[in-house]
């Protein structure tokens, strides 16, 4: 056990310091403070020692310099045993416990409006200094940073006098992950300002994510998880949701809304995802979300059972009842929803209703996380646009206005499905989707099967293929099942092949040029 006969308080969140100071003052530990804490404290009727009473030297510059004096940092690294008489000849006096938080940097960035010079004003340079002086020096301080544990300080000084070396070594963890958050944070902020470096990959890779809830479970209920979020986030996600209704979301609802909205936000007009499993099962645009649903549940009735629904436009009471009535769904997914469709869903308690609030079309830079044994792999976000200007028409016939409106529109759903991808459209609705096939053949297989199994046919859609045929067997395929267009990457080493077939077949194809494999 360790003896707290001094201690400093320094908190820009002042929640609970008062009553944590009061209970030191009881136990007759001498409290030291600064500027808006001193005054703080005093206000509540607790005696305190202003720190620049203790250096001899005054806060200046508006007290950016306060605490940076070694009549503090000599209090907190100072080894009892080992620098006593060092400490003893420089007039150095132990300071045994310390409550600290920094200035809301965090907290300042990630409002509405601020100006680079406001967030700069916001790092905190005293406190990350104070907090890692004593959470080294653990053995003989305790550093408090979180409110949250001024009780359990508290009740084992009242217990003991003092504290001990367990409770000291888990505060000193918890303030060493502090700083790094907090400098993160800085970091990834000002790199948004670095016009050479915003976008580049970093020697040392810095994340900065919150706990935002504790799960039941994760993708099994065997193993543990938990959801973090990204603390600099600049557009729509599930994380900013509000949830509106429903069971706590799961593991794999998050995961499978995070596919969803990620697929719909890309088309301008009225459209419906269906995913399960992370892979789209219905996509359709149309005039209203009510005839995209209708399309988008006829692609695969079977699979959009239990499965996650997104649209881009607000939920309204009659798409909500349709939903409701014809199927169970997991989650439901829109920027709004109105007062009709939240009291239409409210009849199914579990559902789980998200409103994401509107989004703008344009896209921030972003990369993408997989874990790997040792590692992490990052890239770049799959924001790859084609427009029709973009394709290269490879075969004799080219493509009509309409077949390159849903070639276009097939383009954009095959991106979000599980490599190896076939999509099967017509007039901007999923006929069939094939995904995550060992053989892109067998994708194109399963892709007309399940057409066939909605009572769908293929005949006169379009397909469009995630990356290039290495084979002939695909075309065949397709032209088999009455598909009229093409479009696909193309860069095989059979390409000439391939489009000899489809001449061949009489069908159109184009080549984008780029791929979206997605694992």
């Amino acid at each position: 056990m360790r003896t707290v006969k001094r201690a400093l308080v320094s908190v820009s969140d002042k929640t609970g310091a008062a009553e944590l100071a009061r209970a030191l003052a009881d136990l007759g530990v001498q409290i030291l403070s600064t500027g808006g804490t001193a005054s703080h404290l005093r206000e509540a009727g607790i005696a305190v020692t202003d720190v620049s009473e203790v250096t001899g030297f005054p806060e200046i510059m508006g007290g950016r310099v306060k605490t940076l004096h070694p009549k503090i940092h000599g209090g907190l690294l100072g080894r009892r045993g080992t620098d006593d008489d060092v400490m003893a000849e420089h007039g150095l006096e132990a300071i045994d416990l310390i409550a600290v938080n920094l200035y809301p940097f965090e907290a300042t960035v990630t409002g509405d409006t601020v100006t680079l010079d406001e967030a700069v004003e916001q790092i905190d340079i005293g406190g990350p200094a104070m907090l890692r002086a004593a959470a080294k020096n653990h053995a003989n301080v305790a550093v408090v940073v979180d409110p949250d544990d001024y009780a359990r300080v508290i009740d084992e000084l009242k217990g003991t006098g003092g504290t001990s070396i367990e409770t000291r070594r888990a505060l000193a963890t918890k303030a060493f992950r502090h700083t790094a958050g907090y400098d993160a944070v800085i970091a990834l902020y000002l790199s948004r300002f670095d016009a050479d470096g915003a976008d580049a990959f970093p020697e040392t890779l810095l994340l900065r994510q919150n706990k935002r809830a504790a799960l039941r479970y994760g993708e099994n209920p065997h193993q543990r998880a938990t959801w973090y979020a990204d603390v600099l986030r600049d557009e729509v996600s599930i994380a900013d949701s509000e949830q509106v209704q429903g069971k706590e979301l799961s593991y794999n609802n998050i995961a499978d809304a995070d596919a969803a909205l990620e697929c719909v936000r890309q088309f301008d007009d009225p459209a419906c995802v269906i995913v399960k499993h992370a892979n789209p099962s219905g996509v359709a645009v149309n005039d209203t979300i009510l005839e995209a649903y209708e399309r988008a549940y006829a692609t695969d009735p079977t699979s959009a059972f239990g499965g996650i629904i997104a649209f881009n436009r607000p939920l309204d009471e009659q798409t909500a009842r349709a939903i409701i009535e014809r199927q169970f769904v997991e989650v439901i997914i829109a920027p709004d929803a109105t007062t009709g469709a939240r009291e239409a869903v409210s009849e199914k308690k579990n559902l789980r209703l998200l409103v994401t609030g509107e989004w703008e079309t344009r896209r921030s830079h972003a990369w993408e996380y997989k874990r790997v044994g040792g590692g992490l792999l990052v890239q770049d976000r799959d924001d790859g646009l084609i427009r029709a200007s973009d394709l290269k028409v490879v075969t004799k016939r080219e493509p009509n206005a309409e077949e390159i409106r849903d070639l276009l529109f097939a383009w954009q759903v095959v991106k979000f499905v599980k490599s190896n991808a076939i999509v099967y459209a017509k007039d901007q609705a999923t006929v069939g989707v094939g995904a995550g096939q060992m053989s892109r053949v067998y994708s194109a297989r399963i892709a007309a099967m399940k057409a066939a199994d909605a009572g769908l046919s293929v005949k006169g859609s379009v397909m469009a293929s995630d990356a290039f045929f290495p084979f002939r067997d695909s075309i065949d395929n397709a032209a088999q099942e009455g598909v009229v267009a093409v479009i696909q990457p193309g860069g095989s080493i059979r390409d000439d092949e391939v489009i000899a077939v489809a001449n061949k077949h009489g069908l159109a194809m184009v080549f984008t040029a780029m791929r979206h494999f997605r694992h």
